[in-house]
């Protein structure tokens, strides 16, 4: 059995995810994995991604990967990263394809015609660089992380929960966005802490310790 699987559907490049975590991971084990055998078996998931989330879906379904992720986070500590938060909600307007249904809600593109910084500055889209994130009260997944510290984001679409006490973090860019999501034992992030330098590492180290 391995302490830690980093979910492998085709899409992104999930060594940098790998290394981060075995950074932090001490005597645990992580391994990259396409097989829903070791999913299912692992102590801890990790389940990132990167690229459009109609192409991530379809991967998904063609790795049979669907159903390890859905028990995966019904059952066992679980960190969405990217596109793996975005996965676990209903829909997304990207290519108005349906996500995973753990979470009520749906996945919105920015509205490039009003992304204005509070200087008035236009703001581009995609989002990409640091920015901060605001806590929605204590979790063990925050220790070690004062509020508001910086993150690495790198997206076009952000979620939109349909229950707002899921939410576990916001980030402004234009608008106010959800930048993390909490229940049980699923954990998930937009930003990429894997990029994301001290923040990140201590978002992972945390990880690997939480026991939900």
């Amino acid at each position: 059995m391995i302490d830690v699987a980093v979910i492998d559907y085709g899409m992104g490049n999930l060594r940098s995810v790998e290394k981060a975590i075995a950074h932090v991971a001490g005597e645990a084990t992580v391994r990259v994995t396409d097989d829903p055998a070791v999913v299912a078996s692992a102590r801890r998931v990790v389940f990132p991604g990167q690229g459009a989330m109609p192409d991530c879906m379809a991967e998904l379904e063609a790795r049979g990967l669907h159903d390890a992720v859905l028990k995966a986070a019904a059952e066992k500590p679980f960190l969405g990263i990217c596109i793996g938060l975005q996965m676990l909600f209903e829909r997304s307007e990207e290519g108005h394809v349906a996500g995973l249904g753990v979470f009520p809600g749906q996945v919105r593109r920015f509205p490039d015609e009003r992304m204005v910084g509070a200087d008035g500055a236009r703001l581009k889209v995609p989002h990409m660089g640091w920015n901060e994130v605001w806590h929605h009260g204590a979790h063990p997944m925050w220790a070690g992380i004062p509020d508001g510290d910086r993150f690495y984001f790198v997206h076009s679409y952000y979620v939109d929960p349909a229950q707002g006490d899921v939410v576990a973090a916001h980030t402004d860019y234009g608008l106010r966005f959800t930048s993390a999501v909490a229940r049980d034992n699923i954990f998930a992030v937009q930003f990429h802490p894997e990029k994301s330098a001290r923040a990140g590492l201590q978002l992972l180290t945390n990880f690997i310790g939480w026991n939900p």
